[in-house]
């Protein structure tokens, strides 16, 4: 579990195909502080991966290869930046909301513009999942913890403020581009409960 408050930048290193998947190499002077273990979870770009053969400053993870289909994973080059959380433990602060890591599809950015010290990003919705984003409610782009300013039917859009942008790889998103999506959780569950009741009343 994570909670979309990106820890720090990574830089992809090697990317390198293996079975129809790959192992990607990844390096970050930052990522000292905080102990990654052999086997434990990292997400890169908001994909919960297993960290192995971790060093204080990189670490390796096989992506399968419908994680490099379903995710913008299987686009990222050597020397392409990534935005990286580890797992949360139990104690940290839930300074985001809750994520799984578990990609749902990717969004599409339509426009980027300035909007005093922020800005506003304009996405795309994947089919099937624009019922689960709600004005205010959260979403995940990238691994990112992001409010909902506005949603269409087929297209929302959430501020980024300066410090977002300065230390997570936003700004290097540009209009046609895909990310990561994944919807929020509670909406998932809420969907899934509300079915059952209905099945129960017939």
């Amino acid at each position: 579990m994570f909670t979309g408050i990106i820890k720090c930048l990574g830089q992809v290193k090697q990317n390198e195909p293996r079975n129809g998947g790959a192992r990607l190499e990844i390096r970050s002077p930052e990522l000292a502080a905080f102990s990654i273990g052999e086997g434990d979870s990292v997400a890169i770009n908001g994909v919960c991966l297993t960290a192995l053969a971790p060093r204080p400053d990189q670490f390796s993870a096989d992506a399968s290869a419908e994680t490099l289909r379903l995710t913008s994973l299987g686009r990222i080059q050597p020397g392409d930046r990534v935005n990286l959380e580890p797992a949360l433990k139990a104690g940290d602060a839930l300074g985001g909301h809750l994520v799984s890591g578990h990609v749902d599809g990717q969004a599409r950015l339509i426009e980027a513009e300035p909007e005093g010290d922020s800005w506003r990003m304009r996405f795309e919705v994947p089919t099937g999942l624009s019922r689960y984003i709600v004005h205010k409610g959260s979403v995940t782009l990238d691994g990112i913890s992001l409010t909902v300013n506005q949603v269409e039917d087929d297209w929302f859009e959430v501020n980024i403020i300066p410090h977002t942008w300065d230390v997570t790889t936003l700004s290097q998103v540009k209009p046609g581009d895909l990310v990561n999506l994944e919807v929020d959780q509670i909406a998932r569950y809420l969907e899934r409960l509300l079915k059952q009741r209905e099945r129960h009343e017939i």
